[in-house]
């Protein structure tokens, strides 16, 4: 009748002491415990960390200029003067700078550890009494990065210089025309760090 009450006892013990440990699941201790008994010590700490990033970026420069000098007609003058068009030009400047960064994660990734310490023990255990401790820690770690970055810079550009014509004149003069030009500068820059 006496070892019957031992052992009850023991087993009341290591369910209170469970109940226990389903909250913390970090640690817990078993301490004198009766004979044949049977003592399980689970601590478990687990750590899951999971980090998603999508960089979806876009950027469109469009450039479509069309630049066209007049015309330059000196005709049908006795005594002709001159004709100049003034200059037809076009011109273009582009920057582009796409800066991303998703290392700030990397800072409280480092404060995770190992997963944190989960542990156990029993002492004073009764005589043929099964005793035993599991001790787990474990730390998950998903990084998923998916980074998807277009830069398109399209220019078009038309430059005409218009016509010069002399014609029809006693005493000749001159046209000129005017210059036509264009110009374009692009430059993108992207940086990409996870």
């Amino acid at each position: 009748m006496i070892k019957l009450l031992k052992v009850a006892t023991a087993a009341a013990v290591c369910v209170g002491f469970s109940t226990g440990l389903a909250a913390a699941q970090t640690s817990g201790s078993i301490d004198t415990t009766g004979p044949q008994s049977t003592q399980t010590v689970n601590a478990t700490n687990t750590k899951n960390i999971d980090v998603d990033n999508n960089n979806d970026i876009k950027v469109k420069n469009n450039n479509d200029q069309d630049a066209t000098s007049g015309s330059a007609d000196v005709t049908n003058n006795t005594n002709a003067g001159s004709a100049t068009t003034g200059a037809a030009s076009n011109s273009n400047s582009n920057d582009t700078s796409v800066d991303v960064s998703n290392s700030s994660h990397s800072a409280w990734m480092g404060g995770m550890g190992d997963g944190g310490s989960a542990s156990g023990s029993i002492k004073t255990t009764g005589p043929q009494s099964t005793n035993v401790v599991n001790s787990t820690n474990t730390t998950n770690v998903d990084v998923e990065n998916n980074n998807k970055i277009r830069v398109t810079n399209n220019n078009e550009q038309e430059a005409t210089s218009g016509g010069a014509t002399v014609s029809n004149n006693t005493n000749a003069g001159s046209a000129t025309s005017g210059a036509a030009s264009n110009s374009n500068s692009s430059h993108s820059s992207v940086t990409v760090s996870n």
